[in-house]
């Protein structure tokens, strides 16, 4: 018997954790067990015959919002063209209203649901031995004929018994390294399928230290835990920071989510030592309508959030990442343009406008009526408008998450930003919005463009807004031009200047 173990990634740099799970797991059956990586930006044919060429008796897809379509369709082609093999799915994407995938995916035989270790094992040992009687192995959908019989609770096995997930595999240097430290999150925010585990459950902080220690030895360039909420415990939190900053080989970064207002003055303390560079944090800010946030059961410390996110951004040496939602309950337009300006005066070096996604298994898409949600059928179920905001309020929102990225997040215009969201408006989400709009009406939407392009384009947008508000345009035009000098390579600022720029 021959199984493939495989998952679609979003991007090449992207490795699968959970393959790496299920694969280190089976140490004992390693012989005929096979592990790949593939992204949804490979050609349809190289996946397909890739996969096929294996002559593989099973085959495993690991499933999530974004490759859950491309996977369902490639699922379907191997069946039509080995219809013996085992084809297996499993992830978040498909442990949730199983029976109903299964019927609009007939390819698919068997669900592994939830936590995949055990249920993995089990079903490789009745394989093994020819046995397709899987009533009793927990955690399992399957089909019997035109029947699907679903045994929906997964055992669960011990966190610390689980193998150190790059046990049996090396480290790729060319890609990010996802690592777990913690399963489950403190939280029960109803937009989110975490808050469907109901149990947090952590490696004993002598075991993540020794498996952290293998990713400083080996210099990986990149780590990323995945734990939902990694500070939710202060003390355990501070001795993996301490671990890393006092064992800094100087090439590997880490990066983790955190809770803004469970950071701590001892937190801010550790963190400050730290090299440049080493250390990346993700914040979600989702909203500060307290309102909204009473209703997806997040905590309404509106204030103390903010402020001690703005603690670790004002350090020079760390790196932050906000997130906000568009879309939650009782957030309206003027209420998301108040948490924009609220989480952009906090200066994290990226800010996300993301959109509310209604994922399957959580307590607000079961609710979507409640609210008025329409959301997009297919993943990742992104809402299209609701009570609170219409497809047209989504639409501005998305033309400001556009220019937000090319200017903010991008990085390279940070002078001529913090004058033209104090100068050329009231709030930066009032220049944002404008300025999107400017993006927009002229066009430069359908294509993509240049780092000198974008210059350009902001200078146009100025030359039109300082002649609308009767201001002069030289103090923008020579902070822009120190934008450029500081970001742009010599043959491309030359470049400029042969078109009329004066840069000197």
């Amino acid at each position: 018997m021959r199984v493939l173990l495989a998952s679609l990634n979003s991007k090449y740099v992207h490795s699968n954790l959970a393959l790496k799970y299920l694969y280190t797991v089976v140490e004992k059956n390693q012989s005929f067990v096979e592990i790949r990586d593939f992204t949804i930006n490979n050609d349809d044919d190289y996946i397909f015959t890739e996969i096929l060429a294996g002559g593989y008796d099973v085959i495993c897809f690991s499933c999530y919002v974004w490759n859950i379509e491309e996977t369902a369709h490639l699922a379907e082609n191997i069946k039509k063209a080995a219809p013996n093999v085992i084809i297996v799915f499993g992830g978040p994407e498909t442990s949730y209203e199983t029976a109903e995938f299964m019927k609009q995916n007939k390819a698919v035989d068997i669900v592994i649901i939830g936590e995949g270790e055990y249920t993995f094992t089990r079903l490789l040992d009745a394989l093994n031995l020819g046995d397709t009687q899987y009533e009793n192995i927990k955690g399992l959908a399957f089909r019997r004929g035109n029947e699907i019989f679903v045994n929906q609770q997964p055992e669960l096995l011990a966190f610390e018994s689980i193998p150190f997930p790059y046990k049996l595999l090396s480290c790729e240097e060319d890609k990010i390294i996802y690592f777990q430290s913690s399963r489950g999150c403190p939280f029960s925010c109803t937009y989110c399928i975490s808050s469907l585990e109901k149990k947090l459950r952590a490696l004993p902080i002598n075991r993540a230290l020794k498996d952290i220690e293998y990713f400083l030895v080996n210099n990986v360039k990149q780590v990323k835990f995945v734990d939902r909420t990694f500070n939710w415990d202060n003390s355990r939190c501070n001795a993996i920071l301490n671990y890393i900053i006092d064992n800094d080989n100087g090439v590997t970064s880490f990066h983790f989510e955190i809770c803004g207002e469970l950071i701590t003055d001892e937190f801010v303390k550790i963190i400050s030592r730290a090299r440049k560079g080493l250390l990346r944090f993700e914040i979600g800010i989702q909203t500060t309508n307290k309102k909204a946030l009473s209703v997806v059961r997040r905590s309404v410390r509106v204030k103390e959030n903010l402020e001690k996110t703005l603690k670790i951004t004002a350090l020079p040496n760390i790196h932050v990442h906000v997130d906000l939602i568009v879309g939650l309950p009782f957030d309206d337009y003027y209420s998301v343009q108040n948490s924009f300006d609220d989480a952009y005066c906090l200066a994290a070096d990226t800010l996300q406008l993301g959109f509310l996604k209604l994922l399957k298994g959580t307590e607000l898409r079961d609710n979507a009526e409640l609210y008025g949600y329409k959301y997009r059928s297919k993943a990742p179920y992104e809402i299209i408008s609701s009570k609170f905001l219409n497809a047209q309020d989504l639409r501005r929102f998305k033309q400001v998450e556009k220019v937000l990225n090319l200017y903010y997040n991008r990085g390279g215009f940070e002078r001529a930003l913090d004058y033209a969201t104090s100068v050329f408006a009231e709030t930066p989400f009032e220049f944002y919005e404008e300025f999107s709009m400017f993006f927009h009406l002229k066009g430069f939407q359908h294509k993509s463009h240049k780092k000198e392009d974008l210059y350009r384009i902001l200078y146009d947008y100025a030359e039109w807004k300082t002649k609308k508000i009767k201001i002069p345009s030289e103090e923008f035009v020579s902070l822009l031009a120190e934008d450029i000098r500081g970001t742009l390579n010599v043959d491309a600022i030359k470049k400029m200047e042969r078109k009329g720029w004066a840069l000197q």
